[in-house]
């Protein structure tokens, strides 16, 4: 049985991996079919995916990684393809349900 288990999440993060990669290579094309004074490196693919290819900041990662007053529990990644947590804004949670 454990073996069944194992074998299908390799499966699911196969796909989830695959889908990934072809998300980005779409946002990759998106941004090389704009002329190249218009390219912004930051955007949506198949209307809801995020992407961002530009090189990180301390800025950024902190709003989008550590923002505990943000109103998504979930946002952009910093760096890719897809979303990410708002590790702040979990803390901030659990501090207001440790403390209630």
């Amino acid at each position: 049985m454990s073996d069944k288990r194992t074998n299908a999440t390799r499966k699911v993060r196969r796909l989830i991996r695959i889908v990934t990669l072809g998300l980005a290579a779409v946002a990759v094309v998106k941004e090389i079919r704009t002329p190249h004074d218009e390219r912004e490196w930051h955007g949506v693919v198949v209307g809801f995916v995020p992407y961002d290819f530009r090189v990180p900041t301390v800025a950024r990662v902190k709003e989008r990684m550590w923002d505990p007053d943000g109103a998504h529990l979930v946002g952009p990644r910093v760096f890719g393809v897809g979303w990410t947590v708002n590790l702040g804004r979990v803390v901030a949670g659990a501090r207001r349900q440790i403390s209630a």
